[in-house]
């Protein structure tokens, strides 16, 4: 156990990162969960007035509205990954539920939830902290600061792992501002246990989602781990070399300079990237579930488009089969996401990672090769840095061009992309809009998801057991 007193620390909606996915997408579950939508969800983001100020000018404004919300260094030392936890199941109707659905961070996590009326927890959290003399372009000493904010983190906490991330590529200036560090329960948090405990039926099942990717990673066996770099970025390894030509870029869109670029070397073989779900939380899961009398599935997915084709495959067959016609799709992306208008307009959802190529020809090799759509909406989110793996308007237009009789990218999100920001509160938005297809399906039973996943994502390569 850590060592912060029951009810000390800080609460969790000041650690857990504004805007970080596994927040966003408590959020939205619970509140499909309520009948509700994402209505409420993220604001006007300050920086959308410096969406054409030159690029000196709009980092050091993005540097200011991080170091708003970031934690102090002295403040990591009163993070309570428990009282997260806690915060984390407290937002969830008090109900009974026939399942429940854990692991990494993923838009179709939150999907599966919500047709089969179970929650979603997350094994990990994000939080950034401020590194007030910080530099981009310096990930040696991004390590050394960051490894003090494990420190003293840790010290209050010994059931966590703190995996720090420098990415210039996803984060741009801001990893010259701030460090992001990804605190993953290294066992099932009590507060997780006594949910799953109260509020699950007799038997009911749960169901394990672990991202597979894996980076070349810094683990000296201290309870704190650090790349550079992630397969969020849409590059590859190799690309974070001091002589890539794809850092090069990068670091100047950042505003920093390649000729300090000096990473530590790292262990081998590479670990499990930033949305990996730690073995002991497996095996502590496993063994809760086993001993209260719970079946417990897993399912690994190599990439996130294998879980995001499979959902989708899986949303198609459930709303036809209760008599709706599973043709209109939306292609979310990012933040812009909101479940229960999804199942409320009868739409099939796929969920992009974010906005690099990579993800998006994701979705376009999956519509290649599925009976087509009548209609498909895109909402593609700015992910407010420029980079050379980012998707153009262009592209995003060609998955929208898979319509058959609607074809449709939202324009607030393409406004001053890839810059912008725009609120999770975009995709309710548009999604409102949609025609109404009710009454909502039933839920689906955990253990034919299970089947249904293990159908639609056997070519996908997901790993169903």
């Amino acid at each position: 156990m850590g060592l912060t007193a029951e009810g000390a620390g800080l609460a969790g909606d000041r650690v857990v990162a504004a805007g970080s996915t596994a927040r966003i997408l408590v959020a939205a579950t619970a509140r499909a969960l309520r009948g509700a939508d994402c209505g409420d969800l993220g604001h006007p983001s300050p920086l959308s007035r410096f969406t054409g100020a030159p690029e000196p000018v709009r980092r050091a404004a993005a540097a200011r509205a991080a170091g708003r919300v970031a934690l102090t260094p002295a403040q990591t030392a009163e993070v309570d990954a428990e009282r997260v936890a806690r915060w984390m199941v407290d937002q969830y109707p008090r109900r009974r539920y026939p399942g429940v659905v854990l692991g990494s961070a993923h838009g179709a996590a939150a999907h599966l939830a919500v047709a089969l009326g179970v929650p979603w927890l997350p094994a990990a959290f994000e939080l950034t902290a401020h590194w007030t003399h910080g530099a981009v372009d310096r990930p040696r000493a991004a390590l050394d600061h960051g490894a003090a904010l494990a420190a003293r983190l840790l010290a209050g906490n010994s059931d966590v792992h703190v995996r720090q991330v420098h990415c210039p590529a996803s984060r741009g200036a801001l990893a010259g501002a701030t460090v992001t560090l990804a605190v993953r329960w290294r066992r099932l948090p009590a507060a997780y246990a006594r949910f799953l405990a109260d509020r699950l039926e007799p038997g009911a099942a749960v169901l394990l989602l672990r991202d597979a990717r894996t980076w070349p990673v810094l683990d000296e066996g201290r309870g704190h781990s650090f790349q550079v770099g992630s397969p969020a970025s849409g590059l590859e390894p190799v690309d974070f070399h001091p002589d890539a030509h794809a850092l090069r870029q990068v670091l100047r869109s950042a505003g920093g300079d390649g000729a300090h670029w000096e990473p530590p070397e790292v262990s081998a073989p590479p670990g499990h990237a930033e949305h990996g779900v730690e073995s002991g939380f497996e095996l502590s899961a496993r063994n809760w579930a086993g001993r209260h009398g719970h079946p417990l599935h897993q399912v690994l997915f190599p990439q996130p488009d294998a879980l995001s084709a499979a959902t989708a495959d899986l949303y198609r067959r459930w709303l036809r089969r209760s008599g709706k016609t599973g043709d209109r799709l939306v292609v979310e992306c990012g933040r812009l996401l909101d479940p229960w208008q999804v199942v409320r307009a009868g739409m099939v959802p796929y969920w992009c990672e974010n906005a690099t190529r990579r993800r998006v020809e994701g979705v376009e090799w999956w519509l290649a090769g599925s009976e087509p759509f009548s209609s498909v909406d895109v909402l593609p989110e700015p992910p407010g840095v420029r980079s050379p793996a980012l998707a153009g308007l262009p592209q995003w237009l060609a998955v929208a061009a898979f319509g058959r009789r609607r074809r449709s990218l939202d324009r607030g999100s393409a406004r001053g992309y890839p810059v912008s920001s725009v609120p999770t509160r975009r995709a309710t938005e548009v999604l409102r809009n949609q025609p109404y297809d009710l009454p909502v399906p039933p839920p689906l039973r955990l253990a034919e998801a299970v089947d249904l996943l293990r159908d639609t994502g056997a070519h996908q390569g997901l790993l169903v057991s």
